[in-house]
């Protein structure tokens, strides 16, 4: 197939964007100065040629810097426990003691996970008053074991309701390209406290696309994995049939280091050399509609990309996507199980909702049993209708969304219409329970894209084999090809 076919036919030629240069000025230096990762940081702390303490001082002060996004980033920042614990784990690694690939790596967490003895905001003030959480969340729980230094709470969409980012509450944290352009969300924090050197990697969660939009829109790796491998108990739900649990990082590598974490999981990337012999396909659905110039662009070039790394890219005709998007299969499920957990707090505190967020769990009304459960029978056939369709491929890969982050006026204007791009290519693989990672594919200076790269139901680690050698391919281009 030709890929570049594909990508200029939906190219939307009228699209053109270019930040402020003091914007991308910015994002260029944290490109540069912060161009390390948790493999490469491991490495110098079992050498000796940096310490936990060292890490944890320089996320700290990008986070305090008054002219950076901090405050927006982070609802909590644990200044001092992260201290402690970086010297505990210094101390550690000195006597001969390593718990883990991330111990001593400062990581942030979004603000859905409970912490014993704080209060889980969701990024709201509506549960301000809600008891403290009498446990850690799993999640947290392994983080701690693991050694991971947790650096604080990181901002998001109100209750994780929209992939624009927006928080009328806490604030807005630029997009680190430029700074008067969306993060993307519901992982917001997450995604801009990694790109802007804040943290190491992030926790997020993804029920519609919320860890892979604001990772594609700020130029970092984020990775949602099969539901069931990592526990959701004790993290604030949206949608329990489509919330899943994840990390963002700098590289495909960190996300595999943190998801054996928190999968509880031997670390088992498989060692894929390079892109020859896979074999990937590209849908030809509804998911390469509507992509603005940019987008296509950079697709246009990672196909090409790709096939000159020999990997064998074919056409996969199919209207299963179409289908579902026309079916509101995402949609029925997930505001009918949002209401469900929102109705007696919407009716206590519906007057400290986000408007748009109020309105898209009222939506659930809309929606009866019948509904309901015919939403979730059909999404047990087409999730066996795509394993058949795409059994012959290593994965799929695709757009991660079809346009650049806009700006924040736009999103005012009209958040829904942008939403509902931003979420389109992303939430198929909610509904599908398939592992999904977004990677970068933009050049040095360009508006951040992502390439989704999708694999087989519970074969998470076969696709961050296939990711990692997709992503040696532009990391081999450095720095003309991708930013980082």
């Amino acid at each position: 197939m030709n890929c570049s076919e594909i990508a200029t036919e939906n190219r939307n030629i009228n699209s053109s964007h270019e930040p402020a240069l003091s914007h991308l000025s910015t994002f260029n230096q944290v490109a540069e100065s912060y161009s390390t990762n948790i493999r490469g940081e491991r490495e110098a702390l079992l050498n000796g040629r940096t310490s936990s303490r060292n890490l944890v001082e320089n996320c700290l002060s990008r986070i305090a810097d008054p002219e950076g996004e901090g405050r927006r980033t982070f609802i909590k920042v644990w200044d001092d426990q992260a201290r402690t614990v970086a010297r505990a784990q210094d101390d550690l690694r000195h006597a001969g003691y390593v718990s883990s690939p991330i111990a001593g790596i400062p990581i942030s967490i979004k603000d859905l996970f409970d912490v014993k003895g704080e209060t889980t905001l969701a990024g709201t003030t509506a549960l301000d008053d809600a008891t403290p959480a009498v446990a850690d969340a799993p999640v947290v729980k392994r983080l701690k074991a693991a050694g991971a230094v947790l650096i604080g709470r990181t901002n998001m969409t109100q209750f994780a309701f929209s992939a624009v980012g927006i928080n009328p509450h806490f604030g807005t944290p630029g997009n680190p390209w430029d700074r008067n352009r969306i993060p993307g969300g519901s992982s917001s924090g997450a995604a801009v406290s990694v790109a802007d050197g804040m943290a190491m990697a992030a926790i997020g969660s993804d029920t519609v696309g919320s860890i892979r939009v604001p990772a594609a829109l700020c130029g970092v790796v984020g990775f949602k994995p099969t539901q069931r491998k990592v526990p959701r108990e004790g993290a604030t739900p949206l949608s329990p049939t489509l919330d899943s649990i994840g990390p963002l990082a700098r590289t495909v590598e960190d996300c595999a280091l943190v998801h054996a974490v928190l999968a509880g999981e031997a670390y088992q990337l498989p060692g894929i050399a390079g892109a020859k012999g896979l074999r990937l396909a590209v849908l030809t659905d509804v998911v390469l509609e509507g992509l603005d110039a940019d987008v296509s662009r950079a697709f246009e070039r990672a196909c090409s990309v790709i096939s000159d790394g020999g990997a064998a890219v074919f056409q996969l005709p199919t209207d299963l996507f179409s289908e579902i998007q026309s079916g509101n299969l995402n949609a029925t499920i997930q505001a009918v199980e949002a209401l469900a957990w929102h109705s007696k707090l919407l009716a206590r505190r519906g007057h400290d909702y986000d408007p748009n967020v109020k309105k898209r769990v009222e939506r659930g009304t809309q929606f009866s049993a019948v509904d309901y459960v015919r939403a979730l029978d059909r999404r047990a056939d087409l999730i066996k209708t795509l394993q058949e369709l795409t059994a012959p491929f290593d994965a799929l890969i695709l757009p991660t969304v079809p346009i650049i982050a806009p700006t924040m006026d736009e999103c005012a204007r009209n958040e829904d219409e942008v939403r509902a791009k931003l979420i389109r290519n992303p939430s198929f693989f909610n509904l599908l329970d398939r592992p999904a990672i977004s990677i970068p594919i933009h050049r040095m200076g360009d508006a951040p894209v992502g390439l989704m790269i999708v694999g087989e139901r519970d074969q998470d680690w076969r696709l961050l084999g296939v990711a990692r050698a997709i992503e040696s391919l532009f990391l081999a281009r450095t720095p003309d090809l991708v930013w980082r």
